[in-house]
Formats: C-alpha cells, sequence, structure tokens
C-alpha cells in the first residue's frame, strides 16, 4: 500500500469511527436547474390541456417527468411568492407581503440578510450557485443575490425590465444589452452549465416572461398566433377582441420562454447532464386574462364594462394556481400525475429532499417535503394548503385562505361583506359565494379554526391587529 492510500484509509476509518458518513463524490451528486416564469397560469400550457399555446418543452418536462395538479403559491403577486419559494417561509414571517415597489427598494424593504435560503445551504455543501434573470427582493447591497447564496448574479434586481435590449447587472456592472430577454439570460445559463459541468451546481433561471408588457417577442415567437382565434373566458362585459389580443400576445411570450428552455435542455443531454440534473419548473403564481372579468393576478384590475380599473384584490385558483413539473431522471416515473396539494412554501425542504441534504439546524421552514410525493412513496400529507396577501400598492386588502380539494375559505380583514366560501367541487369557477348561507355554516366555521390554528402558528400579525 503506497502512503497515499495508506492516507486516505486512515481518513476513513477515522470518518467511520466518528459515526460519520463520508461526503458524495462530486460527481455522485445531483444538480438542480430551477426555472421560474413570471405571472405563467397553469392554463397557458399543453400538459395542462391548452390546445391553443405551443410549449413543447414544458411538455416535454411533464411527459419525462411529474406534473403536480394542485401546485399553488403562497401569495399571488411577485416579491412574497419568491421569497417564500427561496426560504420556505411565508411573506409575513420575512416582512415582505406586497411586492415591492421602487419607492420601497429605495427606502430599503428586502428579503432580511439573516434569512436563509435554499441555494444559500446549497452553496455551503459545496455547490456552485448562480441566479440568473429577476430577484425583486431588494435592491440595496444587504439584499443582493449574492448575500443570499448566489456565487453569480446575471439579472435586474428591481420587478421590471424590457423584453427586448434590457439592462441588466452582468459581473457587478449594469450593463445594456442587445437582444430579447429570454434568449440573453439563456445565454448566460448556458455558459454556466458549460463552465461547471464538472462540479454540482444550483442554477435559477426566473424570466421575465410572460409578464407584461407581453412584447416585442421575436417573430418566430409570435407567428404561431398571428391567426389565432384563442378561446377566451365568458364573463359579462368583456371587451372580445382585447382580450383575444391579450392572450395572443401572452402565449408568443411564452413561447419565447419555451423556445429557450428547449435550448437549455439540448445543452443538458449535449454535455451529458440530463441523467444527473434535476429540473424543476413553476411560476410566480397564476393569472388571469379576463377570468373573473380581471386582468393579472392576486392584485389584478377590473377589465369588463371597457374600464381599466380598480384593483380587485383576490385569491381564486386562477390566481393562486401554479404549474409545478419535475424531472428527475431514474427517479421519476414518466409522465406520472401527483394529486395531493402543496405550496411553493415547501420548495425549500422539497429541494433539499431532493438532492439529500438536510436542513441546518435552528432554520426554520414551513414547508413539507415533496420529494416523498415526487419518489412515489405513500406517506401521510396534508389535506389543505394556506395563503395570505396584505395589498398596499395602489390598494389595500388583507386577506387569509385555506383550500382543501373540496372547499375554500377567504377572509377579507378589516372589512365587511366580501368573506369568500367556495365549494370547488361543485363550483370549480368560483363563482358561488356561499359565506353567508346558513347551509355551510358549518363547513366554515371547522375552516376558519383551522385558517386561525395556521395563523397562530406562523404568528400571523393580523391576530394582533385585525378586530375579526
Amino acid at each position: 500500500m503506497g502512503r497515499d492510500d495508506f492516507h486516505r484509509t486512515a481518513l476513513l476509518a477515522g470518518v467511520l469511527c466518528l459515526g460519520l458518513q463520508p461526503a458524495a463524490r462530486s460527481e455522485d451528486r445531483l444538480n438542480i436547474i430551477s426555472i421560474v416564469t413570471d405571472d405563467q397560469a397553469p392554463w397557458s400550457i399543453g400538459a395542462y390541456g391548452n390546445q391553443e399555446s405551443r410549449t413543447p418543452h414544458m411538455d416535454r418536462i411533464a411527459r419525462e417527468g411529474a406534473r403536480f395538479l394542485n401546485a399553488f403559491t403562497a401569495t399571488p403577486v411577485c416579491s412574497p411568492s419568491r421569497a417564500t419559494f427561496l426560504t420556505g417561509l411565508y411573506g409575513t414571517q420575512v416582512g415582505i407581503t406586497d411586492w415591492i415597489a421602487p419607492a420601497e427598494s429605495d427606502a430599503g424593504a428586502g428579503l432580511p440578510p439573516e434569512t436563509t435560503t435554499w441555494p444559500e445551504v446549497l452553496q455551503r455543501h459545496g455547490y456552485a450557485t448562480a441566479l440568473v434573470g429577476k430577484w425583486h427582493l431588494g435592491g440595496k447591497p444587504q439584499f443582493h443575490p449574492t448575500r443570499h447564496g448566489f456565487d453569480q448574479f446575471y439579472g435586474f434586481l428591481g420587478g421590471g425590465n424590457q423584453p427586448v435590449n434590457p439592462t441588466l447587472e452582468v459581473a457587478g456592472k449594469e450593463t445594456k444589452l442587445s437582444g430579447p430577454l429570454p434568449d440573453l439570460l439563456t445565454d448566460e445559463a448556458v455558459r454556466f452549465v458549460r463552465a461547471n459541468r464538472s462540479r454540482p451546481f444550483g442554477l435559477l433561471v426566473h424570466f421575465r416572461a410572460p409578464h407584461l408588457p407581453y412584447g416585442p417577442v421575436p417573430d418566430e415567437d409570435s407567428a404561431p398566433f398571428q391567426q389565432l382565434d384563442p378561446t377566451i373566458p365568458k364573463f359579462p362585459g368583456l371587451d372580445a377582441a382585447q382580450v383575444k389580443k391579450w392572450t395572443r400576445d401572452y402565449y408568443a411570450s411564452i413561447h419565447s420562454v419555451d423556445r429557450n428552455l428547449g435550448r437549455l435542455l439540448g445543452v443538458l443531454d449535449e454535455l451529458d447532464l440530463a441523467t444527473r440534473t434535476i429540473v424543476l419548473f413553476t411560476s410566480d403564481h397564476g393569472y388571469n386574462i379576463g377570468h373573473h372579468g380581471i386582468h393579472t393576478k392576486g392584485n389584478g384590475v377590473w377589465v369588463a364594462g371597457g374600464v381599466g380599473g380598480p384593483k380587485r384584490p383576490n385569491m381564486w385558483d386562477t390566481s393562486v394556481r401554479v404549474p409545478l413539473l419535475v424531472r428527475w431522471p431514474g427517479v421519476v416515473r414518466p409522465g406520472v400525475e401527483i394529486a395531493p396539494p402543496v405550496s411553493n412554501v415547501d420548495t425549500f425542504a422539497s429541494v433539499l429532499g431532493m438532492l439529500g441534504i438536510a436542513a441546518p439546524d435552528g432554520v426554520k421552514h414551513q414547508g413539507a417535503d415533496f420529494s416523498t410525493l415526487v419518489r412515489g412513496e405513500s406517506v401521510p400529507w396534508r389535506d389543505a394548503v394556506f395563503g395570505q396577501y396584505d395589498l398596499h400598492n395602489a390598494g389595500q386588502a388583507n386577506m387569509r385562505m385555506i383550500r382543501t380539494s373540496q372547499w375554500k375559505l377567504v377572509r377579507h380583514h378589516f372589512t365587511n361583506m366580501l368573506d369568500e366560501l367556495y365549494n370547488l367541487s361543485d363550483d370549480a369557477g368560483e363563482t358561488k359565494n356561499l359565506y353567508g348561507d346558513a347551509k355551510h355554516r358549518t363547513v366554515r366555521d371547522d375552516l376558519q379554526k383551522r385558517l386561525t390554528d395556521w395563523q397562530r402558528s406562523i404568528d400571523d400579525p393580523l391576530l394582533r391587529s385585525s378586530p375579526r
């Protein structure tokens, strides 16, 4: 036995005597690529039943992996949803309850530096980490992505950008670039994958699309929809021509993401990385284009009757339901459908679970590990998800939600006569508010008790301040 072999054997023996497990070799560890689109509802994706949108690469992930049928966001607007996705904590727990407006960012709002994100945990375990695209969790230096677990950041700190010729932070400097934003972000994502192909990596690609403005997009993305007469929601007073135009433009923006997703998947195939790279695809929340008579998301505006506004704060399924696809070669049975309800608050626990990494001691998170569901294990699982939204930009609302497979209760604090109760089994479109119906009082009261118990569990400040 040579000297080097002797030392390796002695070191391994010492590790085993201490009851520790030797660290996994880099080549044995899985990579993860997390793709998050902005404002994309499940109804816009072929794999979720849309026959008019063109999403072959999103559909490929669903075909080769798992498709979650009941995935939700904890808050149906950008910043709090993204905070929850990264930390496993609800918006009220990190002080982000609405999208961070520019004035708030300038005043020092952002994801608290002491908060632990799952990319930070990966970084501590030797992963190369990068965020490419949208941040929207604070613009001050103390909130920068590189302070929250990312070795590299290429993108924009605020909530919006131009779909073409954007200004992005590149190597720490604001830089004016030429080209479609999805293409530029994917170029950088490909560079990162190529540069880190020989070590474990965690790559987060946060597209701005299909957020407004939907375009312009390259002709190859808009051409498939120019002659489309899209199916639109039926709601009294909608301007059908306007809603159809929005829908065509929305599909074109989604196509610009899907086309680039195909490029990224192709690079994994080319570099022989696909079999050891988990691909997770989701969005920060759902979306409405005429659904319920509104446009956009949880802070949508009325568009019925030809009037643009006012705000209609909401937690309808069209706003809180998100796509969630997970491709995990060798583990996930291709094409499997997962029905139990999950939330983006589960992402922290689930990413670590898929990668076999324990959560750090003392780090609190609220989610459950859905990697057990992805593996096909039969495990006890929750029957409800919870949500919250405290709107304060261009409106005011304080909403709390509990949703089961059959029922949804939404409470509107600090106001009267807006509370909502829906029987989803009979009314999937949430058109009949049963909150005041005496026949359903027992159901309502049971849901309220569960909702209040959840609020107590997260120390919801509304319990201390709301008279209701």
